[in-house]
């Protein structure tokens, strides 16, 4: 155990599953004073779930009962704080916006930047807490200059580092991330050996706020239906069919499109301001590259071209790639060989190695005359 591990006291994000009540458990077993924060951020009151159907989801009032059990097992103190209405304005607002603009967003990225390393760091600096833990599996290092490094979880099958890539130096100097280092299932043993109660408890599937995955119902509840109807067209403007609304569809979707064609075709973009879908080739999908905009280095900023691999989404694997950097807090991103479905309004992660460099928001995919 590190001196930055003696005797501090750290406030620990419990969702009430099985990782964040093992982070707390771990954190008072090494001897810290640990107090449980659980937030709340949406009302499950306003959805109503089909007659006896519970949903795997984040956040819901069972999860919050479950850390607040967790906390009691364990001894230490507990609070709840409200975030409702700052997840909507800063998640939820920005999730509608997104797919409204043809964009395919993440909210979960939003969440961790906006609402947990932002509002409740912040709840942890009021509390006069040393440092926030989260279960998140991923590993924080800091190296012989005194900068912190971010690095993919021991766990490849649970790394979740990709979601983390908007972590300041100065977040990162407040966070731990117990588990880290370890697997899933040692995860799940120290559950059991703790005796804590939700030591079987199932993993979380669903975004929490379209706790039933109908993103379309979402939608339009947010903000009503036929305003975006329109054409599905190929890349040369021909009319294919109908649609009835841009938010329905993403980059790379070939499901659902309603047009009979004598091959498949796959959604290439999302044209809000024409109210087109623009559907193409398999082929089609494919990019040289991308160009990402809202940059954040971990690393200190490059200067020039950076050579690393990418992930263009969470369950994407790392491809090779070269990062320019542009003005504007923007660079342009060349892949060794051409990538499929490279989708705006998701994250682009650079790594090297298990490190993370950085990353950026897809502002669009490149075509291979704009190379």
């Amino acid at each position: 155990m590190t001196d930055n591990y003696r005797k501090q006291r750290v406030v620990v994000a419990m969702s009430g599953g099985v990782d964040s009540s093992v982070t707390a458990a771990l954190l008072q077993k090494q001897g810290h004073e640990v107090i449980g924060i659980s937030m709340q951020v949406w009302d499950y009151a306003t959805f109503t779930a089909p007659d006896g159907e519970k949903f795997d989801t984040c956040c819901s009032l069972d999860d919050i009962h479950d850390a607040r059990r967790v906390a009691e097992q364990l001894g230490i103190p507990f609070y709840v704080v409200n975030f409702e209405e700052e997840f909507q304005r800063l998640v939820i607002d920005d999730f509608v916006g997104e797919y409204f603009r043809g964009r395919t967003p993440n909210p979960c990225v939003r969440c961790n930047q906006r609402i947990k390393f932002e509002l409740l760091l912040q709840k942890a600096r009021d509390l006069a807490a040393d440092y926030l833990a989260t279960g998140h599996y991923a590993r924080v290092e800091r190296d012989g200059t005194g900068r912190y490094r971010l690095h993919m979880g021991q766990d490849s099958s649970k790394d979740q580092s990709y979601f983390l890539f908007t972590l300041t130096q100065e977040q990162l100097s407040r966070t731990l991330f117990p588990l880290g280092g370890m697997t899933k299932p040692e995860v799940r043993r120290l559950a059991a050996r703790y005796g804590l109660r939700v030591a079987e408890k199932g993993e979380s599937q669903e975004i929490c706020f379209v706790p039933d995955n109908d993103y379309v119902r979402f939608l339009e509840e947010a903000r009503g239906a036929g305003t975006l109807n329109g054409d599905i067209v190929d890349r040369r403007g021909t009319v294919l069919g109908r649609h009835q609304g841009t938010y329905r569809y993403t980059v790379g979707q070939r499901k659902g499109l309603g047009v009979a064609h004598p091959s498949p075709l796959y959604v290439l973009e999302v044209d809000t301001e024409k109210r087109q879908v623009v559907v193409g080739s398999r082929e089609e999908l494919a990019s040289p590259g991308l160009v990402a905009t809202d940059l954040n280095w971990i690393i200190p900023p490059p200067g020039a071209p950076l050579e690393a691999t990418c992930k263009i989404r969470y369950r994407h694997r790392p491809v090779s790639c070269t990062v320019i950097p542009l003005p504007g807090n923007r660079a342009e991103v060349r892949f060794t060989v051409p990538e499929k479905s490279v989708t705006p309004g998701q994250a682009v992660v650079f790594y090297r190695d298990d490190e993370v460099l950085g990353g950026g928001w897809i502002e669009k995919a490149m075509l291979n005359v704009e190379l």
